[in-house]
């Protein structure tokens, strides 16, 4: 996971969201969550530029700025502003050292998850607006998988990508294996992972 995955998702996704742009989405409801097809896709700019920040802050947690993209904008500008933010973090990820770690809820990230989680963030929301307007969205197999891999390595392997992403951020049912509940992911470096499914009861988003 590295800048170039990071602008390519947020290109699949740029790309999908501007073709249901004109589908009201400060009105369109996303099933089973409290925001709307505008907050969600403000929701991403919020964690792409929140990561960028994490990353360069390192371990210490910041919380001195509110950072938070105005979901009343209009779609076209929410998505001009998850593209710039998008490359503002690939810009950070390109300059940071492979041993740089920030602060995430979920453990010490170093480049590479801060990576994985943008390109999860975008995925996973850009298919909440899917769900929202009834156009489903579907990325590459190639972004899928690497998102997969690098955030959730307990995962089955011999299933789809797509719909094991899916299954892991608790949004799909996966044949033969349990609905994840209080999903998390391992955004550490993967020689780290200690071979469980760190999931909790305390569901995530």
């Amino acid at each position: 996971m590295d800048a170039a995955i990071i602008l390519r998702t947020a290109k699949e996704c740029g790309s999908y969201l501007r073709s249901v742009a004109d589908q009201k989405w400060a009105e369109t409801q996303i099933p089973g969550m409290d925001r709307t097809a505008a907050g969600i896709v403000a929701h991403i700019g919020d964690c792409l530029i929140w990561y960028a920040t994490d990353l360069v802050a390192g371990d210490r947690e910041l919380s001195t700025m509110e950072m938070r993209v105005r979901p009343e904008s209009e779609p076209e500008d929410l998505i001009a502003t998850m593209d710039a933010f998008a490359t503002v973090l690939a810009h950070v990820v390109n300059g940071t050292s492979p041993e740089a770690r920030g602060w995430h809820p979920d453990g010490r990230a170093d480049a590479t998850g801060f990576a994985a989680m943008a390109c999860d963030e975008m995925l996973v929301h850009t298919a909440d607006v899917g769900t929202g307007v009834n156009q489903p969205f579907v990325p590459s197999g190639e972004v899928a998988a690497a998102t997969l891999r690098r955030l959730f390595p307990w995962a089955p392997t011999d299933t789809d990508p797509w719909l094991t992403l899916l299954w892991a951020n608790g949004r799909a049912d996966l044949p033969g294996q349990e609905r994840q509940v209080g999903w998390k992911w391992h955004c550490a470096p993967l020689e780290e992972w200690d071979g469980t499914n760190p999931r909790s009861s305390a569901a995530t988003s």
